[in-house]
């Protein structure tokens, strides 16, 4: 039922209809944005909410103050991310290639720095910055057109058979940009939509009765 040339938006609107709009990414400011696409590697969102609420309360959530702040401190104050050491590192990390393009104070100004496919390019160079969060940042932060692609996208689509799911994530992206109109506000939405499917319906084990997708699920119909 999904291999239809409108598949890609009418598997969106499904899910729109059903879950509504999700304020997604729930940060105040690109930086707290950026900061979150870096903290929520492999971890749940409710303890990147922690170490971002430590952050804040320690007056440390902005670049200038993490770059100065020791590598120590600062892992003890995002601890509830989990794989705090390594995280602190990619932080500064991420807050040096701020500081060399100029932006540190302001974020948001990396989006004028270049072409998306550079900016995309340079962000992958960043010490701790794979597809996923350079995609989250642009997208996210940067307010740009870029698809982001993570673990719920692979299951949600591979059981609707609009992927196999295990292709590389450029495939899985570019899928996703060839078949949708390239607007930031659509990525976005259509993003945080799959992200909600994935935590309260298409998970493991499977909600399939509670799914807006599962008329034209294979899986669905066969579980």
């Amino acid at each position: 039922m999904y291999a239809m040339p409108n598949a890609w938006l009418n598997t969106y609107h499904r899910l729109f209809e059903c879950h509504g709009r999700q304020h997604w990414w729930p940060g105040e400011t690109p930086f707290e944005i950026m900061a979150g696409a870096i903290l929520t590697q492999n971890t749940a969102w409710s303890n990147v909410e922690r170490a971002i609420a430590n952050l804040k309360a320690a007056g440390m959530l902005g670049g200038e103050h993490i770059l100065d702040v020791p590598d120590t401190a600062l892992a003890g104050l995002i601890r509830p991310a989990g794989c705090f050491n390594v995280k602190a590192r990619r932080l500064k990390s991420l807050c040096r290639y701020l500081a060399e393009e100029d932006v540190l104070a302001a974020p948001e100004r990396l989006a004028d720095q270049a072409p998306l496919p550079e900016l995309r390019r340079r962000l992958l160079a960043v010490h701790g910055v794979g597809e996923e969060t350079a995609d989250s940042i642009l997208l996210y932060a940067l307010d740009l057109p870029s698809f982001v692609v993570d673990a719920y996208t692979r299951r949600i689509f591979g059981r609707i058979g609009l992927i196999e799911g295990d292709e590389r994530y450029a495939d899985i992206r570019a899928r996703f940009q060839e078949n949708l109109p390239g607007e930031t506000p659509l990525y976005n939405e259509y993003h945080a939509l799959i992200v909600q499917l994935g935590k309260t319906t298409c998970r493991p084990r499977p909600r399939c009765g509670e799914c807006p997708l599962h008329a034209g699920c294979q899986y669905g119909i066969q579980a």
